[in-house]
């Protein structure tokens, strides 16, 4: 969403003609790394206001767009998407006839209509509750396109990546790459559900009210990388920038992440869609392979940058040392994992208030990682009883093969 190409405002008044669109200006959209992107003012706007985001896909050829258009109408109606406009020439066509793309020097063109909201700079835990829910949506919604490959384009070729990368890299950081990917590879991937997934739903790829407590979902953006792929690495990738907090520079650029958010978050997409148990036992590696692949993503936005002499206040790049620290946070925790088990446990309280009595007291289960401990609280939380008193659950991290209890006790 940098601007690479440039237009003349003859070259946008023509292309927005063929789609039915008064062109009066465009408005650069810097956000982003991809694609250029621009708003178009229509002589139907205000002065300041805009109706249509006009984009030129750098990378993707415009057969991939065209399988685009299909998903987003798929999707039109059950989720809050902007369906790129049809030419004017085929506006009377069926929708199996129509055509969403112009061609300019074999890269793609398409308008679509502006949705209400604004990118948060923060998230909630309600917030990520909701995404949880319209990411559900998504996967359920897109199983009605098949054959899925038809529909979804190429997954990008990260290991030709990571091999180019990795030779560059200090020992440390090149290992932990290794390791992650390794860990990754060793999952029982043939088990896991897969399908269409949007594969970039950061915060800045949506749009919402952002009324005080009351954030609503306005718009989901950016489905240039829908393809086949397992549907635990989607949660994976949207969980990573939805649950972490970024600070900016003047706050050292910290990456913080936030496990209430993410246990929000598993609650409002299982309310849509059940995850199954190798999903859940997948999750804490794929968290770590997610960042690593953003992480990839951003050193080789540089290294085309560079070689193709790419520059300009309109040029972006995102740093990629922070999802290299997010896949280092989340790896320390699959390491961890490795030497503890997690308890569930729920206790009753009166009132489910923990300063009043005790009145029942179950032990869920024992797991082998904190986020499938979560995953369980997600499942049980709407459950008859549970419902009722959310706030009596509690997970206990236990070292194997140490005594927790190193002391006699007194019978008074």
């Amino acid at each position: 969403m940098s601007v690479y190409t440039q237009l003349t405002d003859d070259q946008f008044a023509a292309f927005c003609a063929s789609f039915g669109v008064s062109f009066v200006r465009a408005i650069p959209i810097t956000q982003g790394i991809k694609n250029s992107n621009w708003f178009i003012q229509t002589t139907d706007d205000t002065e300041g206001d805009y109706s249509y985001v006009f984009t030129l896909f750098e990378e993707r050829p415009p057969e991939d767009i065209e399988k685009m258009a299909v998903i987003l109408n798929q999707l039109d109606g059950k989720l809050p998407v902007a369906a790129p406009l049809a030419l004017v020439e085929d506006s009377t066509d069926t929708s199996e006839d129509k055509r969403y793309v112009i061609r300019y020097e074999d890269k793609a063109i398409t308008i679509v209509p502006c949705l209400a909201g604004e990118h948060p700079k923060q998230t909630t835990p309600a917030m990520c509750h909701e995404i949880g829910a319209a990411l559900a949506m998504l996967h359920e919604t897109l199983q009605e396109l098949q054959p899925a490959h038809d529909y979804g384009v190429t997954l990008y070729p990260w290991d030709e990546v990571r091999d180019r990368e990795i030779q560059f890299m200090p020992s440390d950081e090149a290992k932990l790459m290794h390791d992650i990917w390794q860990s990754y590879s060793d999952l029982p991937l043939a088990e896991l559900p897969q399908g269409l997934c949007h594969l970039d739903m950061f915060a800045d790829n949506t749009l919402w009210n952002l009324a005080k407590d009351n954030e609503t979902l306005t718009g989901l953006l950016d489905f240039t990388e829908v393809s086949v792929e397992h549907y635990v690495m989607d949660i994976a990738i949207t969980i990573n920038d939805f649950c972490t907090t970024w600070g900016d520079a003047e706050q050292g650029e910290s990456v913080d992440f936030d496990r209430q958010k993410m246990s929000a978050f598993l609650q409002g997409y299982e309310s849509k869609r059940a995850l199954t148990n190798d999903e859940k036992q997948a999750m804490p590696v794929m968290l770590a392979k997610a960042a690593v692949i953003f992480w990839l993503l951003r050193l080789n936005v540089i290294y085309y940058n560079r070689s193709e002499g790419r520059t300009g206040d309109n040029i972006m790049v995102k740093n990629p040392d922070l999802m290299k620290r997010l896949a280092a946070y989340h790896w320390a925790q699959v390491e961890k994992a490795q030497d503890s088990v997690f308890v569930l446990e729920h206790t009753r309280y009166e009132d489910d208030n923990s300063d009043n009595d005790i009145e029942d007291f179950k032990l869920i289960g024992v797991f082998a990682s904190l986020e499938q401990a979560q995953a369980a609280i997600a499942q049980l939380s709407t459950q008859p009883g549970f419902k009722d008193y959310p706030n009596g659950f509690h997970i206990d991290e236990y070292p194997l093969g140490q005594i927790n209890w190193s002391s006699g006790f007194v019978v008074y």
